[in-house]
């Protein structure tokens, strides 16, 4: 198995057309915590990703988890990270296709009461195989109803644009925003409008 990337959790090995997610232990904590936390974890995003699956949404195919090592095995996608092609990219034609594909699958996932938790362009892949968009990284995902975590999913991804790809901000995400209130008109509207008192807040904290 060769490791592809690790981040402040778990390594990510690659095995053929497979990817292992191995969360590792965290010396500073207690052991008994540790471990708890650690399958909860691994379980939690065993259920997102069978779910994912259910509603045909574009992220890596689960194939199995284990408790023991604790691991989650899923398909690898051969692409580049959205964030990759943002930086290289200056068609204008290329980000409205991306804030297509991006805002109508956020949309699908608050339809379902999924909240990624991490929406970032490092957290979405361009797969080259299947020409589209799909997302990664479901470690911080969680199911929720509540218009809140919703528009705190999308100020997330608001404030990652801004920091990030600001050559294209704030089109960019005008655009993700008006395709994500074109699929389920009713449901947005509400998250929106969580969205600009979020904003205000947010404001408010950084004077």
């Amino acid at each position: 198995m060769e490791l592809i990337s690790q981040g402040a959790e778990a390594k990510l090995f690659r095995d053929k057309d497979k990817v292992i997610k191995e969360r590792f232990s965290k010396k500073y904590r207690l052991a008994h915590l540790d471990e708890s936390l650690r399958k909860f974890r691994t379980r939690r995003e065993a259920k997102v990703l069978r779910r994912l699956d259910e509603v045909s949404f574009p992220a890596p195919k689960f194939h199995e988890f284990c408790d023991k090592r604790m691991t989650i095995t899923m398909d690898f996608i051969n692409g580049d990270t959205v964030r990759s092609f943002l930086d290289k990219k200056e068609n204008q034609d290329d980000y409205q296709i991306l804030a297509r594909d991006i805002g109508k699958n956020i949309a699908l996932l608050h339809h379902k009461n999924i909240v990624h938790g991490d929406l970032t362009t490092s957290n979405m892949m361009n797969d080259f195989g299947e020409k589209r968009i799909k997302f990664i990284d479901f470690g911080l995902t969680s199911f929720s109803d509540k218009v809140e975590d919703k528009a705190v999913d999308l100020f997330l991804l608001d404030r990652a644009l801004e920091s990030k790809h600001y050559q294209v901000y704030p089109g960019l995400f005008d655009q993700i925003i008006s395709n994500y209130k074109s699929e389920f008109p009713e449901e947005a509207e509400k998250v929106l409008k969580r969205l600009e008192e979020v904003k205000k807040r947010g404001r408010h904290k950084n004077k």
